[in-house]
């Protein structure tokens, strides 16, 4: 993504961070690991590899000469504001106006419900119709071992079961968000897909599919969509629908659990939106528990 590099008063106002900023916008994100893991994970990647090479841009708020709040600017917009911060309405203000001059480029602006409903207050007469708005979507957490038994058959992807893999996850996407993002081989959302699976990070539950000829069949699927700050955000959770009821997701949930808090980090979070009581009575029976509120602008 390319954004027209705009500045404020970079004493008391918004301005384009650089790398030399990104240290100071991890101590920021740091006061809520939870509400900041998707900003906090892309500049973890940025504090090795730049800001360039993370994929976006990052906007920061100072007041006399200290950072107090950032927002990364990529395929998604999130703001981070850490509650208390001080001025946070004039960093809500600062990012509006970087906004309003760069223009929507993101397909989402996403995380603590707060902060994301007031910027989109401020973009919203500027920027176009957004196409949902999700106000209410549970962030919750788990810090112990979960209080339901794993499910032995959830395990990582394999990189041969890509092919596998990939349906179960544009079909989940296309459930939550309406509308398909396969664009092809080479398409973004398959390299992203292909990526998670790389790196350990999806998980499933393969089963023969007897109507078709017991060719392998994705049952239960999650991924660590973000890992940072000591935080791992599971994103993707998904059972087909002639499977759900089985209390698959439970079971499946305690197992990504379990292995992410063993091998990757020791929080797990999630959000969700408040309308999916199933899926929220589910998490609470793994030991999830309610921590806040993200919420999500669709574009």
């Amino acid at each position: 993504m390319t954004l027209r590099r705009t500045t404020l008063d970079g004493r008391s106002g918004g301005r384009v961070l650089r790398d030399v900023d990104v240290a100071a916008a991890l101590a920021v994100c740091a006061q809520d690991p939870v509400g900041s893991v998707l900003a906090t994970t892309r500049l973890e990647h940025a504090s090795t590899a730049g800001l360039r090479a993370a994929g976006g841009q990052l906007w920061g708020f100072s007041r006399d000469g200290v950072l107090v709040a950032v927002c990364w600017v990529g395929a998604n917009l999130v703001p981070v504001v850490p509650e208390g911060a001080e001025r946070a309405q004039d960093a809500l203000d600062a990012f509006a106006t970087l906004g309003r001059s760069a223009g929507r480029r993101c397909s989402s602006i996403v995380g603590a419900a707060d902060v994301v409903l007031e910027l989109w207050s401020r973009l919203r007469p500027a920027w176009p119709a957004a196409r949902e708005v999700r106000d209410d979507q549970p962030s919750m957490v788990i810090d112990h071992d979960p209080l339901i038994d794993a499910d032995p058959q959830v395990r990582r992807s394999r990189p041969e079961e890509y092919e596998t893999v990939l349906p179960a996850c544009i079909r989940m996407f296309t459930e939550e968000v309406g509308y398909s993002p396969a664009s092809g081989p080479g398409g973004p959302y398959e390299v992203r897909v292909r990526s998670l699976v790389a790196q350990g990070r999806s998980f499933v539950r393969v089963e023969p599919d007897p109507g078709a000829g017991g060719r392998p069949r994705v049952i239960f699927k999650a991924e660590l969509g973000a890992v940072g700050g000591g935080v791992a955000q599971v994103q993707g959770v998904w059972v087909p629908p002639d499977r759900r009821g089985e209390r698959l997701s439970e079971a499946g949930m305690a197992a990504v659990v379990a292995a992410t808090r063993r091998d990757v980090a020791p929080v797990v979070s999630l959000y969700a939106n408040s309308y999916n009581t199933r899926a929220l009575a589910a998490y609470r029976a793994v030991g999830f528990r309610r921590v806040g509120t993200y919420a999500t602008v669709l574009f």
